[in-house]
């Protein structure tokens, strides 16, 4: 199994033949197709339709907010709600198509570091294909994320650490053991479930891409991944090149991303004693920081960190004004997009798209 570049350690991406794709795939042909991530078969890297696990991942909402956008100024702002998903996040998404293309080539037990909802879609989609799981978690992840995991019958192991630690942890026990590590960016797969956040938001937009994104950035496969969607519609034709602004929000108590673009680095530093009750948030050192780092500036985007208390205001605010109970990591994009539309760097006329990426329910 391919996992990194052996040379360089760092991602491997799936490629396709995008011109063949093009013949049989577009958003007219994808809407036509059951729902789901699924549907856009050709950009994705299973092939066998046997093994395309599923347990409804994918087509969530793309909800307005105007009562949001009223409060910063803003004329148009959605939600894209990934709290509809298997499991409650969109981790459902990458974890699928891991696992999917994991039992494709043979493999039957599977390992991951998690800071908490990672856990619980790898537990479900190993279940779903009667595989093992092996799930390593800090011990202070929420308590709704650890019983997930066991509900679904995985192993629980609970480290004294952050998620590095729990990374180091069940790299070791993948050497020994030969379990397949589905940690972040460590195999090429969950990216490409990821990405089909890009691919509905061009279906969204009626085959256009929103001005702006905010998303929430620990790992950063979902930044990543959408803005490889972004460059394969383009190259099948879909769209033009123009992109939208991305925007990397983290948590004050850790942003190795945000202080890496403010000093105009190309790698992140760990971040030393890491501390956010937004637990996904909760990455002191992303695998993938050149990646992230490149989607950003490429995209004329930046990185923005915020306050624990914008966090719980904001969530008040999404709950209270729209309906929404934003998972911590979600509720963070709409406190920082509050402060972009005050200093300016998100325009009234700019169509912004924050992406709540799970259910606040786990977190109560």
């Amino acid at each position: 199994m391919q996992t990194v570049c052996r040379d360089c350690n760092s991602p491997l991406e799936a490629k396709y033949d995008l011109e063949k794709a093009a013949k049989t795939l577009s958003l007219e042909a994808a809407a036509a197709r059951p729902r789901g991530i699924w549907r856009w078969t050709e950009v994705l890297p299973v092939l066998n339709a046997d093994h395309r696990l599923t347990l409804g991942e994918g087509n969530t909402p793309l909800v307005p907010a105007p009562r949001l956008g009223e409060l910063a100024g803003l004329s148009h702002v959605w939600i894209k709600d990934e709290s509809g998903n298997p499991t409650g996040s969109f981790k459902a998404r990458g974890l699928a198509m891991a696992v999917a293309k994991g039992i494709e080539l043979g493999l039957k037990e599977f390992v991951i570091p998690t800071a908490g909802n990672a856990g619980g879609a790898l537990a479900a989609y190993a279940a779903r294909a009667g595989a093992v799981a092996h799930v390593y978690m800090p011990r202070d992840a929420p308590a709704a994320n650890q019983e997930e995991v066991k509900a679904f019958g995985a192993e629980l192991v609970l480290v004294d650490g952050l998620i590095n630690e729990a990374g180091k942890q069940a790299a070791a026990e993948a050497a020994r053991r030969r379990w397949f590590d589905v940690s972040t960016f460590k195999e090429p797969y969950r990216l490409e479930g990821k990405k089909t956040m890009g691919l509905e938001l061009a279906e969204h937009f009626g085959g256009e891409l929103p001005d702006v994104v905010l998303y929430p950035t620990g790992g950063g496969t979902g930044l990543v991944g959408m803005w490889k969607a972004f460059d394969e519609m383009q190259q099948m034709g879909w769209i033009d090149s123009k992109r939208p602004r991305m925007i990397s929000v983290q948590a004050a108590g850790c942003a190795p991303v945000v202080r890496a673009g403010i000093e105009g680095k190309e790698r992140t530093e760990p971040w030393p004693n890491a501390q956010t009750e937004a637990a996904g948030l909760r990455v002191p050192a992303p695998f993938a920081d050149r990646m992230i780092l490149r989607a950003i500036r490429e995209s004329g985007g930046t990185a923005v960190a915020v306050t624990e208390a914008e966090i719980v205001e904001a969530q008040q605010e999404a709950a209270t004004k729209e309906g929404v109970l934003m998972a911590p990591e979600g509720a963070a994009t709409w406190a920082a997009l509050k402060r972009l539309a005050q200093d300016g760097r998100v325009m009234p006329s700019d169509r912004v798209v924050i992406f709540n990426t799970g259910s606040g329910l786990k977190y109560i």
